[in-house]
């Protein structure tokens, strides 16, 4: 890990995996990623020999550990779109074989979309819904030992993408965000209107 960045929404410290990927611009309220080049967190649960993505682990993040309790933690994720899976994520971080990426990432049809992945040994992927435009807002939402992905194009309705749990050990449970692009040469992902709250979601479906 290099520096702590602090970001003001955020009421804890993060810190890179990578130097020199991040920057926040406190002026435009803007947190900015350049992805290094052929990078992703993705374990293919077809193995080695599956024609599916390659298995990567070494995607730059920049993450810190979040208080105890029930939080909602989004964001406006833009990326400027150039080769197949670049993405801007928000991501749970357990260890190398434990962590559930949000992602806003760009589909084998070239189109933006919101997809989800959790990986316990393997990894878990599924694609939700595509997007007019290269912004969508996502959040992340815990609620006891249970995570919640939600996503909304206008920043009033929240669409539930999924639930699930990480196990309830919650005080080794990382919190942050990722950018990556593992076919390309990199994409500049920017993160605003990033906001925190502890405030407890109380429907997961009802689109709030």
């Amino acid at each position: 890990m290099s520096d702590v960045l602090l970001i003001p929404a955020l009421p804890f410290p993060t810190a890179p995996s990578h130097p020199g990927v991040w920057r926040h611009d406190e002026q435009r309220g803007e947190l900015i990623a350049v992805a290094p080049a052929r990078t992703d967190f993705y374990i293919n649960p077809g193995g080695a020999d599956s024609a599916d993505a390659e298995s990567m682990l070494n995607a730059a993040t920049l993450l810190g550990v979040p208080p105890a309790g029930d939080f909602q933690f989004s964001a406006r994720v833009s990326v400027d779109f150039r080769s197949q899976y670049d993405a801007g994520v928000l991501l749970l971080w357990i260890d190398e074989q434990h962590w559930g990426k949000f992602c806003f990432e760009f589909s084998p049809a070239a189109k933006p979309m919101v997809v989800s992945v959790v990986t316990r040994g393997v990894s878990d992927d599924a694609n939700a819904f595509t997007v007019a435009g290269r912004s969508v807002r996502l959040r992340v939402s815990r609620v006891d030992h249970v995570y919640a992905y939600h996503a909304s194009t206008d920043g009033e309705t929240w669409d539930l993408v999924r639930v699930f749990s990480l196990g309830e050990a919650l005080g080794e449970h990382r919190l942050g965000f990722e950018a990556q692009s593992p076919t390309g040469d990199g994409c500049t992902v920017t993160f605003d209107d990033i906001r925190f709250t502890r405030q407890r979601l109380a429907d997961l479906r009802d689109g709030s």
